[in-house]
C-alpha cells in the first residue's frame, strides 16, 4: 500500500542500501518524491538483479564505503544531510553472525554507535532534526517462558543468537539516543519477510530453489531440509518496505513497533505449499547440517501497534511471496 500522508521524507539516507531489502526500499522511496543518498559496500551490478525486483530507483546518490569507518561515516552524514535515515545495514544472517560474532557486534551495534553519533553532531552544528529508523528483528524476543503469542512490543526480549543479541543492544542504544538527546528514533522489530531478490541462505528461497531443482526428479528423490517445527510470521518484502516508510512518516520517536502479519506458518506447512505449487515429489529428510543449534520455537507477531500509529496493512499474502520467488530469474 501507499505510505499514508505524515512527517516529508526530504532527503533520504538509506544505509545496506544494495542489499535485498534495499533494493526494494530504493524505488519506493523514489515514488515518495524522496531525494536518495544510498550507502553500501559497493554499488550493486545491474545483473544483480533478478526478475521481480524493481527497477532501481533514477537519480539515486550512490556512497560506496564501509560504514564502520568513522571518518567515512562522517562524510556520508555531511554529504546527504539527511531528513531521513533508515538504517538496514547489518550482519542478517543467523548462521554468519554466529560464526564471526566480534564483526556482528562490530557491525550491528558499533557502527550504529558512530552512524547515531555522526546524526547528532549534525544535528547539533547545523540545526536539522532528522527521523533515523532503526531496523531491528523479531529475533530479539527469544524464547521465554512468559511470552503470549502473538508476540506485542512490551514482550521480554530474551535473545538466544549472537544476531538477535546485538540487534537488541542496537535498539537500547537508539533509544537511549532518543531519551538522552531526543535524536528523532524510531524503531522497527521485523519479522521474517521474503521476495524476488533474496539470497538462498534464508530460509523461503532455499526452500523454493531446492524444490524447484527436483521438480522433475524422480519420486521419492530426497531433499534436505532443516528444522520442521519452527512457526514463524512471515510478510512480502514490498509489504515491509511500505511499513518502514509509514514509520518513518508517522511512527513516533521513541517507540518500537512490530513489522509482522499476525500469521505463524511452520516450515513443515512452508514446505508443503512450496512443494505442492512445484509439483515435486521429493522426500523432506532433515539434515543434521541445515539445523540450527538455537532456534525459538514460535515467532509471531502483534502488528496492530503499527497499524493502528500508520494505517500499514499488508497487502499480500504467503503464495505471493512463494509464487514471487519461483518466478525470480535468480535468487
Amino acid at each position: 500500500m501507499t505510505a499514508s500522508a505524515g512527517r516529508p521524507l526530504g532527503r533520504v539516507l538509506v544505509t545496506g542500501a544494495a542489499g535485498f531489502v534495499g533494493q526494494w526500499l530504493l524505488p519506493a522511496l523514489a515514488a515518495q518524491g524522496a531525494e536518495l543518498f544510498a550507502l553500501a559496500l559497493e554499488r550493486p551490478a545491474p545483473q544483480s538483479r533478478g526478475a521481480g525486483i524493481p527497477a532501481p530507483a533514477p537519480d539515486t546518490t550512490w556512497l560506496t564505503g564501509d560504514l564502520r569507518d568513522e571518518a567515512y561515516l562522517a562524510q556520508v552524514v555531511a554529504t546527504a544531510r539527511p531528513d531521513t535515515v533508515i538504517h538496514l545495514a547489518a550482519i542478517s544472517h543467523v548462521p554468519t553472525a554466529t560464526a564471526d560474532p566480534a564483526l556482528a557486534w562490530d557491525v550491528n551495534v558499533t557502527a550504529t554507535a558512530r552512524l547515531l553519533h555522526q546524526l547528532q553532531q549534525q544535528r547539533e552544528q547545523r540545526g536539522t532534526d532528522p527521523t533515523v529508523l532503526i531496523v531491528g528483528s523479531a529475533e530479539q524476543y527469544g524464547r521465554d517462558e512468559s511470552h503470549r503469542i502473538p508476540l506485542e512490543e512490551t514482550a521480554v526480549q530474551a535473545p538466544r543468537t549472537v544476531y538477535a543479541a546485538t540487534k537488541a543492544a542496537q535498539e537500547v542504544l537508539a533509544l537511549q539516543q532518543w531519551r538522552a538527546n531526543t535524536l528523532r528514533v524510531v524503531v522497527a522489530r521485523s519479522f521474517n519477510h521474503s521476495g524476488a531478490g533474496q539470497p538462498p541462505r534464508f530460509l523461503l528461497p532455499a526452500l523454493v530453489q531446492r524444490a524447484r531443482s527436483l521438480a522433475t526428479a524422480p519420486a521419492g528423490t530426497p531433499m534436505p531440509v532443516g528444522n520442521r517445527s519452527p512457526i514463524r510470521d512471515f510478510l512480502h518484502v514490498s509489504d515491509v518496505v511500505a511499513a518502514y516508510i509509514s514509520l518513518c512518516q508517522r511512527g513516533a520517536p521513541g517507540e518500537a513497533y512490530n513489522v509482522a502479519s499476525g500469521t505463524g506458518w511452520s516450515v513443515q506447512q512452508l514446505l508443503e505449499r512450496v512443494l505442492a505449487r512445484t509439483g515435486s515429489l521429493a522426500v523432506p529428510f532433515e539434515d543434521p547440517t541445515l539445523v540450527r543449534p538455537v532456534d525459538v520455537p514460535v515467532l509471531i507477531g502483534d502488528p496492530r501497534k503499527l497499524q493502528h500509529a500508520t494505517a500499514w496493512r499488508a497487502q499480500h499474502s504467503l503464495d505471493d511471496i512463494i509464487e514471487d520467488l519461483l518466478h525470480a530469474a535468480t535468487f
